[in-house]
């Protein structure tokens, strides 16, 4: 379980072992994290910190793709050290194999089309929740309903 607590012991953890960038990264998703806590009046369960912090790890890897095509290789490693940090707090991801057996096993029961694709999609999401990334199965469902 994830928790602000833990994300400010591993801040620590990372000050006293002069990892800068852990440390950086760890104050920027603390920072996040309080700040939509403040937004929305309330103290942020595990079920609201994991959408933000998939958010900070897509936004580095998009951010680490610009600087690559920039030429700005030292730039797009940073970015993809910050993303490895953040990944850590992630649920484990589901393979791609898995997916398509899991997606594969909704359409055998459902029968669905490729025009059923949303509410196949809604279902799926439904299932494996926080274990796999949207873009992804997004994709393997249009390969798998053509």
């Amino acid at each position: 379980m994830i928790s602000l607590s833990q994300i400010e012991q591993d801040l620590t953890a990372a000050i006293k072992a002069k990892n800068q960038i852990a440390a950086d990264t760890l104050r920027g998703l603390k920072t996040r994290i309080q700040n939509e806590s403040v937004a929305k009046m309330r103290e942020l369960e595990e079920g609201d910190i994991i959408p933000l912090i998939r958010s900070e790890v897509k936004r580095r890897k998009e951010a680490a793709e610009g600087f690559s095509k920039g030429n700005r290789a030292e730039m797009a490693q940073k970015e993809l050290s910050e993303a490895g940090i953040l990944e850590k707090y992630l649920p484990a991801q589901m393979s791609e194999a898995e997916l398509a057996d899991v997606i594969e096993k909704e359409i055998a029961a459902s029968g669905a089309t490729a025009k059923d694709f949303g509410k196949v999609m809604g279902k799926l999401k439904a299932q494996v929740g926080d274990r796999a990334d949207g873009a992804t199965l997004a994709k393997l469902l249009k390969e798998k309903l053509k």
